[in-house]
């Protein structure tokens, strides 16, 4: 199951909407056949092992990292693949959360007579797809803010200049997260301070235990700005990427329409928001209307106003904090901007669930309490 699930981590940032799922045929205790779920839209995890097994995959052993599905969707029902290969068990990681496969598949196998065990190595294939598992059940995608800030937690000087606060490694890392990320999102502001591209430039090596598959092409995550009032100029770089990806500016009904055309005519999408109390987008609508458009998980990357939105809303659920060897020191910006609490006991909590070296970086992840 350790291979299966390594051969699944091929497919991270270019299934959605659909999991990473891997697949291996085993034959006397060797592996003759392997396959990961590439696209969506493209043959599952285990009809690509099984075919690649073609005949020697009779009386022998199919390990997936996820439930096998029993559906017509935009392929045929995986289960009609398993039955006719004439494999004699199947070994599964995760039970499907999706009401079309919640234990279907399980349960046409074994009425098959095909011998199924389930919760091999559960919580890594679980934890394999928890962006997806959030997705498929709550109707949202999973959010990681990610800043890079300096000791005393700063994100930039007092007069906004903030290249580089992180080292290189740490900057290649993010590159990698683009890459598997569905989606990057930024406020206006950031847009207009530092004219981002945010694409994907992936580094020649892995770092930072990435999952960069050699021979894999960049993917560019779709970029998202949330611009209320349409601000971003129709000159701006994220709209004159040589990318597939699209860029789509979040607006409300405020955002003047000649700005709006503007920027419909620069290559933007536009996605109307409702407006929350103080007449911004409102982030929770933003993120429906994201998982409407199929994107699984969304980076977070500022600027402050934004990630303390995403903080004070609860609507975050990983933190990436690359922190830097430097000190910025007093009038300089920090990287999460909302109104603190009076009393400490009133902070906001989070859970340390990582901690590694980045170069002379350390790469901090947590997780909100509970």
């Amino acid at each position: 199951m350790l291979e299966a699930l390594a051969e699944a981590e091929l497919g991270r940032g270019r299934t959605h909407p659909n999991p990473v799922v891997g697949a291996l045929v085993v034959s006397s205790g060797k592996a003759i056949a392997r396959g990961h779920h590439e696209r969506a839209g493209g043959p599952h995890a285990e009809v690509v092992a099984l075919r690649q097994a073609g005949d020697r995959a009779r009386g022998a052993d199919l390990y997936v990292t996820l439930e096998p599905c029993d559906h017509h969707g935009r392929t045929p029902p995986c289960t009609e693949a398993v039955l006719a290969s004439g494999v004699r068990r199947v070994v599964i990681g995760s039970v499907d959360p999706n009401p079309l496969v919640h234990g279907r598949g399980i349960r046409r196998l074994r009425a098959a007579g095909i011998r199924v065990d389930v919760g091999v190595l559960g919580d890594a294939c679980d934890a394999a797809n928890e962006m997806w598992f959030k997705f498929i059940t709550r109707k949202l995608p999973w959010v990681m803010l990610k800043a890079a800030v300096t000791l005393d937690g700063k994100i930039a000087t007092g007069s906004g200049d903030s290249r580089w606060v992180s080292g290189r490694e740490s900057r290649m890392l993010v590159h990698v997260l683009r890459d598997e990320m569905d989606a990057v999102l930024v406020g206006v502001g950031t847009a207009l301070a530092d004219d981002p591209r945010l694409t994907a430039r992936l580094p020649r090596v892995a770092v930072g235990g990435s999952r960069v598959a050699t021979g894999v092409a960049p993917r560019d995550p779709v970029r998202v700005v949330v611009d209320s009032t349409a601000r971003l100029p129709p000159t701006a770089r994220l709209l004159r990427q040589r990318s597939t990806a699209p860029t789509l500016v979040a607006c409300t009904l405020r955002a003047p329409p000649a700005r709006v055309k503007a920027l419909q005519r620069a290559g933007a999408e536009i996605v109307r928001c409702r407006a929350d109390r103080a007449g911004r987008v409102d982030l929770k609508d933003l993120l429906r209307r994201l998982a409407g458009r199929g994107l699984t998980s969304v980076m977070v990357e500022g600027g402050a106003r934004i990630h303390g939105s995403f903080l004070e809303g609860r609507l975050w659920d990983e933190v990436y904090l690359f922190v830097a060897p430097r000190l910025a020191g007093e009038g300089a910006l920090s990287w999460a901007g909302f109104d603190g609490p009076r009393r400490m006991d009133q902070a906001l909590g989070a859970r340390i669930v990582d901690s590694s070296r980045l170069g002379d970086d350390l790469l901090v992840t947590a997780r909100p309490l509970g």
